[in-house]
């Protein structure tokens, strides 16, 4: 049996933990949160509850339990140098370190890599140190921009000019608060387009991918309303989307692959984790919108819910550089997902309110996000609450399975309806066969 130690708590760890207990090998679980998570407590042998920031205590808390492994979920531990702290103490781990995080935690990082090493799918960009020439590439992008916060902002520190902002002057007044942060802002063109997300298991030399997914920022049906850590997402049992071409995925796959080579190249480290690249299917092509350096929330709810395989041999293959002597594979079935979030959320979400969850529908996963378990019931905390995986033959039947399990959750909540409908992913096809003259 082996010894793993999960870092994190949110959704997105409740799964990872799941398809971890699932490994025929038998694994027992230790956890470091930030809060508890009564799902992932129930499948752990021992529960610490710290500061994620606080390396000292998790390296005390894994010198205590000595796992063999260590998987790291959340972005704020890899981008701060988790997997470096553990493996001080001989504990290696799925999360790249500090040097190679960059590529999420430093966005002004990933555009000059890609522009360095030649690897396509860079957009029009530049990168400022102070308000110098910023108003000017603005104009000269035809005032249809983007602003980019250079390091971590839990998925909201991206604004898009018509969208987020106004008017140039509130761009301006956006990339100043940027600078002030983290000392650069990225200013680059707005592409126009439909985003989607390509996850890969990365060993350092090899590069395998996950079903593709598609996310949901906005907070409100219809995409309106501000922008969340992610409503929900969807993928379908082709492990495509309906918008998406197979020279596009190949477009994407290819450009991974290069930039594990570059990352390599670069800071003379091998990347082991999880590489996740936000792309956008665009008129002539795929563009890369962001890396991230882990797996995403809801998206790892979608991959890990089809998962079929020992996940534990595939992290062992990504740590030991073997990632292509592990068989695993994905059941070819669609996918989707829809967060239940307090009423508010995200700008002024409830907290401490009660809510209650009947049984949830066959066909339905359940994977607790932000809440609190007490004694009398589970409470909200203030972000995602709960994360349900509809599974079906069809997009629709896995929509509508979703819906259905949604309808079990009472109090004060709410979540996107129209998230893997027939109309909104018509809506994406017809936008993308207009921009590609289809």
């Amino acid at each position: 049996m082996k010894r793993v130690l999960l870092v994190g708590n949110g959704a997105r760890e409740h799964v990872i933990a799941e398809t971890l207990k699932r490994s025929p090998q038998g694994c027992e679980l230790f956890v470091y949160g930030a809060a508890n998570n009564p799902g992932i407590k129930a499948l752990s042998s021992q529960y610490k509850v710290g500061t994620l920031s606080d390396f000292d205590e998790l390296q005390a808390f894994a010198r205590e339990v000595k796992t063999d492994f260590a998987f790291i979920g959340p972005d704020n531990p890899i981008a701060d140098g988790a997997a470096d702290k553990l493996l001080e103490i001989g504990i290696p781990s799925v999360g790249p370190l500090m040097v190679l995080a960059q590529l999420e935690s430093s966005k002004s990082f990933t555009r000059d890599l890609l522009k360095k090493y030649g690897i396509p799918g860079n957009p029009l960009f530049k990168i400022f140190t102070d308000m110098e020439g910023v108003e000017s590439f603005i104009h000269e992008l035809g005032d249809e921009y983007v602003v980019k916060a250079d390091g971590l902002m839990g998925g909201k520190g991206v604004k898009v000019s018509g969208t987020h902002l106004g008017s140039v002057e509130e761009g301006l007044a956006y990339a100043r608060e940027c600078l002030e942060a983290a000392g650069r802002v990225v200013i680059e063109e707005k592409l126009v387009g439909e985003e989607f997300s390509l996850m890969s298991f990365v060993d350092g030399a090899h590069v395998v991918d996950m079903p593709t997914v598609q996310d949901h920022k906005r907070a409100f049906d219809g995409d309106l309303g501000p922008n969340t850590g992610g409503m929900g997402t969807y993928s379908d049992a082709d492990h495509s989307l309906p918008f998406l071409t197979p020279e596009d995925l190949k477009a994407a796959h290819e450009i991974t692959v290069q930039v594990a080579a570059a990352l390599q190249k670069e800071v003379g480290k091998t990347y082991k984790g999880i590489m996740y690249g936000g792309f956008m299917a665009v008129r002539d092509g795929i563009r890369l919108i962001e890396y991230n350096a882990r797996f995403g929330d809801p998206e790892a709810l979608n991959v890990l819910s089809l998962f079929k395989g020992d996940f534990i041999a595939l992290c062992e293959g990504i740590i030991s550089g073997n990632l292509d002597k592990v068989s695993f594979e994905f059941e070819r079935k669609a996918t989707v997902v829809k967060y239940v979030v307090p009423e508010g959320y995200p700008d002024a979400p409830k907290k401490g309110e009660k809510i209650s969850v009947s049984e949830v529908p066959k066909g339905v996963k359940m994977y607790y996000g932000s809440v609190d378990a007490r004694e009398d019931g589970l409470y909200l905390s203030g972000s995602r609450a709960i994360g349900f995986v509809g599974m079906g033959e069809s997009l629709a039947e896995a929509e509508q399975a979703a819906e259905r399990a949604i309808a079990t959750v009472k109090g004060p909540v709410f979540h996107r309806k129209d998230i893997g409908t027939s109309a909104l992913i018509q809506k994406r096809v017809d936008h993308m066969k207009v921009l590609r003259n289809l």
